[in-house]
């Protein structure tokens, strides 16, 4: 297992984290119970793995319930992410929203399902539209400060709204966001035109969700075995949304990399995503724990030049503006980058200059 800094954080999470929205059975999602849930953890402990992500609404409070029985006795050898926001009642407003009243409310819940008087990392689960930005700010300093949140990080945000909240952690000198829990993998890219860049120099470390793009990436389907309807991931509609003739190519090469290292298509995906700028650790939730140990096996693969080449090729996202641009002038023309960092450049370095590229051309 590799380990990592948690963001900016002085906290060492490993490279792979246990997601566990399989805990319970509210989401059918794996529908776990106690034993299995007290099984995978241990598993995933015994093979270096430190670090659990967990959620309240995970079938509504079931998997960190199933969480707190499980880790009892371990609870200090392990970093604990939870998370809150999103609705945990049908016919209760208050109880949704990144607001004062339901983040206190969510707190003490989830310390009670789980077992602590701590949390490691309290992340709000997206961006609340309807309640004033610095409401969520101070309420999660609040928690900091009692000893009851250790870290705070944000999921599902856009560049500009990590941007706005880590400003206004500053100018109100409030707790900052240390993590970044996001969707990225070789089929979902989105989060290097603005996302990552952002992360890198603020010192956000990303936490990946899904980089298996719900499953797809498993080498399970391909032109010649499409997604069966009715199977659980053609139910799931596209939530990760991708192009799925794109995700056939990019599936294709992602085979062709894992038999040259006889591993499975999973382990090379993550192996991937885990080696990108600014990752503190990527997420992996599964069934079995042989599946859990094909995402484990990733911290040991070594992908090969070849291997990068291949993959970052068939899964380019393309570069919108002002991306373009802004790498156009920053790395390609102000010549400063090739004599500052020469080591960058010793490949042709990170951006192509545009000037004289033929119309077509990659």
């Amino acid at each position: 297992m590799q380990y990592r800094r948690l963001g900016r954080s002085g906290l060492i999470v490993s490279a792979v984290s246990l997601g566990t929205m399989q805990f319970g059975s509210k989401m059918n999602v794996g529908n776990l119970d106690q034993k299995a849930t007290t099984h995978m953890i241990d598993f995933a402990i015994d093979h270096g793995i430190n670090f659990i992500d967990t959620a309240d609404v995970y079938s509504r409070g079931d998997s960190e319930t199933l969480i707190g029985e499980a880790i009892k006795g371990k609870r200090a050898e392990l970093v604990v992410a939870t998370k809150v926001r999103l609705p945990m009642s049908d016919d209760n407003f208050n109880r949704s929203g990144a607001t004062r009243v339901n983040i206190l409310r969510g707190v003490e819940s989830s310390l009670r399902r789980l077992q602590t008087d701590y949390i490691d990392l309290y992340q709000v689960h997206g961006w609340d539209s309807n309640t004033p930005l610095e409401e969520t700010l101070r309420t999660l300093d609040d928690l900091v400060r009692q000893g009851k949140v250790r870290h705070i990080g944000f999921s599902n945000y856009m560049a500009w709204q990590g941007a706005t909240a880590l400003a206004t952690q500053k100018q109100e000198h409030l707790e900052p966001f240390v993590t970044a829990q996001m969707y990225y993998g070789l089929v979902g890219r989105d989060l290097e035109h603005d996302f990552i860049p952002f992360a890198e120099y603020n010192g956000i470390g990303i936490l990946v969700w899904s980089t298996l793009a719900g499953g797809f990436l498993s080498g399970k389907y391909s032109r010649d075995n499409p997604i069966p309807a009715g199977s659980r991931f053609a139910d799931a509609g596209q939530f990760v949304p991708f192009d799925l003739e794109r995700g056939y190519r990019i599936i294709d090469v992602v085979k062709e990399v894992a038999q040259r290292h006889g591993v499975s298509p999973v382990t090379v995906a993550v192996a991937w995503t885990m080696s990108r700028p600014a990752i503190s650790s990527v997420i992996v939730a599964a069934r079995k724990n042989e599946h859990l140990l094909d995402s484990i096996k990733a911290a040991d693969l070594e992908l090969s030049a070849e291997d990068f080449s291949q993959l970052d090729q068939v899964s380019h996202p393309g570069t919108p503006y002002p991306r373009w641009m802004v790498m156009q002038l920053d790395q390609a023309e102000d010549p400063r980058p090739r004599i500052l960092e020469p080591e960058r450049f010793a490949e042709g370095g990170p951006w192509h200059d545009l000037r004289g590229t033929p119309f077509g051309a990659s």
